[in-house]
């Protein structure tokens, strides 16, 4: 899927500016800048141990920085205090990986949480909406069931209807197609795909699933730990013919043997 000239005018509405970040004093992370544009599909790739999971934790208020900022619609997250944090994370959505649900709530049950904690809605209002979410993934007749009883795909697909519970304008998920099976995991493609056109809403996912980073993405950064930052950008058909030989390693599934054999 390639970037349009639509995203290329719309503004940025996650901004990250020389983010530095670690473990004990330990940068994996130095300096990194990027931004995601309105509406779009924007992935965070590269190898294991290269700090995805790390920008994911900073970009969602998990941890913070050790240098650097970032901005959520304009809002710096990494600053921001009591009432205003909470205006912020309003505006996000998250699915981690693995789905995070709780095992023993039904999945109706389990989008049902962030509507009970953070709306005045009544017990009536609360089942609507989270009954809506719920068939806007397509589970809509499995809200009684317990996530043990349903498959690993719809698990995820509950997860992201819990993280869509209170309408927000990022849907940020932690490795979506993780333990999946191929064609699972390209219904979940097709599930981005068609929440981000229909509802508008911006997805920032980290994935390391080549099919699905061709499939979904319309830009990409790929992180890499040698240089503890970004070694390329932009639309993933463009990386298969990157100068860099670790870009076109990663988007072609090469050996370092084969890339130099080609080079």
């Amino acid at each position: 899927m390639v970037a349009s000239s639509a995203f290329r005018r719309r503004d940025a509405i996650v901004r990250v500016e020389g983010l530095s970040a670690g473990y004990r004093d330990e940068a994996i992370l130095d300096r990194i800048s990027f931004e995601v544009r309105r509406g779009e599909v924007f992935m965070i790739v590269g190898g294991s141990g290269c700090g995805k999971s790390t920008v994911f934790k900073h970009l969602v208020g998990l941890d913070p920085p050790m240098a650097g900022r970032v901005f959520i619609d304009g809002d710096d997250i990494v600053t921001a205090e009591g009432a205003a944090r909470l205006t912020i994370l309003r505006k996000i959505g998250v699915m981690y990986q693995g789905g995070a649900l709780f095992g023993a709530r039904t999945l109706l049950e389990n989008v049902r949480l962030p509507l009970e904690e953070y709306t005045p809605l009544d017990d009536e209002q609360i089942n609507l909406v989270a009954r809506t979410k719920l068939e806007l993934v397509g589970l809509g007749r499995l809200c009684s069931h317990v996530p043990s009883e349903v498959s690993g795909g719809e698990q995820k697909r509950a997860a992201i209807a819990r993280a869509m519970a209170l309408d927000p304008e990022i849907l940020f998920l932690d490795e979506p197609g993780a333990g999946l099976d191929p064609p699972t995991s390209a219904q979940l493609d097709a599930l981005v795909l068609r929440l981000a056109k229909s509802l508008g809403i911006t997805f920032v996912i980290v994935t390391h699933e080549l099919a699905s980073i061709y499939a979904a993405a319309d830009r990409v950064i790929m992180l890499d730990r040698g240089v503890r930052g970004i070694v390329a950008e932009g639309a993933p058909v463009a990386m298969r013919d990157s100068q860099d030989t670790r870009v076109r390693r990663f988007f072609r599934r090469e050996t370092a043997s084969l890339v130099e054999a080609n080079v």
